[in-house]
């Protein structure tokens, strides 16, 4: 059973109305805890085929002895690389395109400080560590999104909007984005 089914258990049990807020929601009640991560030295080949075999769209890199979170790779950090070097995959290590700023949370930040992260930093998807920097789960806009959509009669209270994901992309995917250089620029 997931956080959020515990927490809104305990809530009927108690015998209370159920009024969850979304501030009242916890990273670790919404995130996927299966994760799969690359190591910083494996090339991008690797990366993709996870990527692919898990359907997602990012992955965590873990340095290379030990279980801390280093960087991001995305499925665009990928292509964007390949292209621009003229190299397959293979070629190129997971370190050389990763995030260099790692942005995450823990599993105990509300979810409502977790969306205003990625706002502020323009990301779809937060890595979630322990206090030693180790991966414990992915929180995505998705994840935040389905429960969004689960609103319904039966949880009144509820106060996930779909709007409010709904802004929360779009802050995420307009205004001006730095994009990570990537080696030498191809000319024409």
């Amino acid at each position: 059973m997931t956080g959020l089914a515990l927490h809104m258990l305990r809530l009927r049990s108690e015998g209370n109305v159920m009024t969850l807020k979304f501030k009242d929601l916890e990273v670790g009640d919404l995130m996927t805890r299966n994760v799969v991560a690359v190591r910083a030295s494996e090339p991008l080949s690797t990366a993709a085929k996870l990527l692919w075999d898990h359907d997602c769209g990012a992955i965590p890199v873990l340095e290379d002895e030990g279980e801390r979170v280093v960087g991001m790779v995305t499925d665009r950090d990928i292509c964007m690389a390949t292209w621009s070097r003229n190299l397959a995959p293979s070629a190129i290590a997971a370190s050389d395109v990763m995030s260099k700023g790692l942005v995450y949370c823990r599993s105990t930040d509300s979810i409502e400080s977790a969306e205003g992260v990625m706002r502020s930093r323009k990301v779809r998807r937060l890595p979630v560590l322990d206090a030693e920097g180790k991966l414990v789960g992915i929180l995505s806009v998705t994840d935040i999104a389905r429960v969004a959509r689960q609103r319904s009669a039966s949880r009144p209270g509820f106060d996930i909007s779909p709007e409010q994901v709904i802004d929360t992309l779009n802050v995420i995917t307009t205004g001006p984005l730095s994009a990570p250089q990537y080696g030498q620029s191809r000319e024409s």
